[in-house]
Formats: C-alpha cells, structure tokens, sequence
C-alpha cells in the first residue's frame, strides 16, 4: 500500500509518476505539507486506520510530515518492522534555532523506536549520526536512490530538437536550467543574482529555465523584473529567463538544455544533477548536504559555497565561454551515474535490508 499527502494548491501533481509504474497511491486527505495541528492530528487517525486495516510487516516512510506521522501510527499499531528514509533533513537551513530543536529532538524520539534509519550517501549518514546525533551509527544503513537512467540515453538529438523548437532557441544560444520546487530552500534567488551578472559578464547568447513550480514563483518572477531580466511564462525568443512550471518528460527538457544548475542552501542525493549526468549535461551547483556523492568535482561539476553569487555566477561563464570544457564534463556524466543509481541497484539494497530486519 502506498499511502500520500495531498498536494499544495499552486504545486503541479506528480501522480502520473506512480501511475506510469501501474501503481495506485490511497491518499491521506488530512496530510498536507504545512504544519497544523489539527489536520496533522486527523491525519495521524487516518493513518492508523489505514494501517490497522491493511496489517503491515513493514512501514516505511519518506520526508519529515510523512516520517513523523507515520512512524507515529506504525509505533502504536506495533508494526514490526518500521524504517525511515531521510531524502535531505530539517536541521539546518529551514528554521530558526528553537524551531529546529524541537524537530530534532522529536526525530531523535522516533529513530529510538524506528527498526533502522536510511540515508542516501555517507555524508548524510555522517550528519544524522554524528553531527545530529540523531541515531546510534549501527542503525543507520545507506542505500543510495536508484532510477531507471536509460531515457536520458535514448534518442537525445531528437529530444533536444524538440525542446529548443518550442522555446524557440537558436543554435548558438546556451540554455541553463534550474529544475525543483520554487521554495526557499532551493534558493532560486541565488541562481538568478548570479545570472544577472552573468548577463553582464559575457557576451554569449544566453537563456534561463526555470522547470517547477511552487510558492515563491511570483516572488521569482519579481525578482526577475528587478534585476532587469526580461522573463516569461510562455515561449519567448526575446526572453532572458523563461518559467516552464514541472516538465513531465524531463529527459526532453535535460536534452535541450546545455548546463543544469542546482542552489539549493540543503541537499540530499540530488535527483536533478543525477539525471542530468545521465543526460551528459555538465553541472553547476553550490556545494551542500550530499553534492559530492553525485557529482565529479572539476570532472562532470564546478561547485561553489552557497550563497556566492559571485562564485556561481564565474563558473556558469567558465562553462558558457569554454566549449570543450563544458563537453568534457558532459562526456564523463554517464559513467558518473550509470552504475552507482541505477535503480536494479536500489531495489536490491532495499530487499535485502527489509529481510535482514524481518527476519531480526
């Protein structure tokens, strides 16, 4: 049973994920992203009931709404084997100090009764023990994400047609693209300074995607008209930032773009920069969370300190400006990912460790 929250009103469904896999999600109707107690409180019954009904061995949960709540129901049904899996953590970038306490002290509670802890790279599993202390390191497993890569190796010219057709790029224009959720966390605003001086910088024809959507859109697209950045919503050939909202065939997206670019001020395992290896798209992103474990530095990546505008913006010229540069780090992105994220990978790792713990 896959059971999921509800949607913001300004996010675009991603649905379609699971059903293309032939899967049926049950929804929580109470569970939505933002805190409240009330809601948060009827969706914690609902689950329980669900879990009460359906009799789980295992539960495993994602994110920090959905790991609380539901590691809460599956610890008071006495399930027997219940894991959690962090994606990024909480603990730093996304609340003031009191805040950020408390979350951590409540994920310190559930990981005491939780039967293992999964992180998906060594740095997390490094911050979640030792700098957090959020669990004992015997506890912890990492089992890095998994994807089928093989749609961003196929038929990549035609893609990439496709894409620069309908946002009317030229040949000689270089098209860099910021793909997530338009939150504070993945810190648009960053990539979009250091566009701005980027514009400035070079006299390359340069053009801006911003794939996603969510609640800072219309502060970014404000934020565009303040740094002189002519941007739109729809194709335009005149525009220096174009927002394309989510793309659901993003191996049509990556293929038309010629750097992928990620800000964020906290990252897990990165799905963007993943497929955009997979893609053969060189990478600029800051260096935070697990980075590191997805990209080559100065080999498929240049990684500069968040909240460097000025860093970011020099690498993004570095990769414009220098043809052979930029497809040498693209070249090198497929062997980057192939092996280490495929998802045969993942599911294998997964299985043994659900069997390891049944059988404990």
């Amino acid at each position: 049973m896959l059971l999921a929250g509800i949607k913001l009103d300004e996010e675009e469904s991603s649905e379609f994920i699971v059903r293309d896999m032939g899967l049926q999600p049950s929804y929580v109707t109470a569970m939505h992203r933002n805190i409240n107690p009330l809601e948060d409180f009827a969706a914690y019954r609902e689950i329980k009931k669900k879990i009460k009904e359906f009799r789980p061995d295992i539960v495993h949960t994602h994110a920090a709404k959905a790991g609380t709540l539901g590691r809460l129901a599956a610890i008071h049904c006495k399930v027997p084997v219940i894991l959690h899996t962090f994606h990024g953590h909480v603990f730093h970038s996304y609340f003031g100090k009191t805040k950020t306490r408390v979350f951590l002290e409540i994920e310190r509670y559930l990981a005491a009764r939780t039967s293992g802890i999964i992180a998906i790279s060594e740095i997390q599993k490094n911050e979640l023990c030792n700098d957090f202390k959020v669990c004992p390191a015997e506890k912890a497993f990492v089992v890095p994400l998994g994807f089928d890569l093989s749609r961003f190796q196929t038929d990549m010219d035609r893609k990439r047609n496709l894409f620069r057709k309908k946002y009317l790029l030229q040949d000689d224009e270089i098209a860099i693209g910021i793909i997530g959720r338009l939150t504070a966390i993945k810190n648009h605003t960053l990539f979009l300074n250091a566009l701005a001086l980027l514009k400035k910088s070079s006299g390359n024809k340069i053009k801006a995607f911003i794939i996603g959507d969510g609640e800072d859109r219309s502060m970014l697209l404000e934020l565009c008209v303040s740094l002189n950045l002519k941007v739109s919503e729809e194709p335009d050939a005149a525009a220096d930032v174009m927002f394309t909202s989510w793309i659901k065939d993003i191996d049509i997206a990556i293929a038309g773009l010629d750097l992928v670019a990620l800000t964020s001020l906290n990252e897990g395992t990165p799905v963007s920069l993943i497929e955009a290896q997979a893609g053969n798209k060189a990478v600029i992103s800051t260096r935070v969370g697990g980075i590191e474990n997805v990209v080559a530095e100065n080999r498929t990546a240049l990684l500069s300190d968040s909240g460097n505008a000025e860093s970011l913006s020099a690498n993004m010229k570095r990769l414009v400006e220098d043809d052979s540069l930029r497809n040498s780090f693209a070249e090198a992105g497929w062997d980057q990912v192939k092996d280490k994220f495929h998802y045969t990978g993942l599911v294998g790792n997964m299985r043994r460790l659900y069997h390891e713990l049944l059988r404990s």
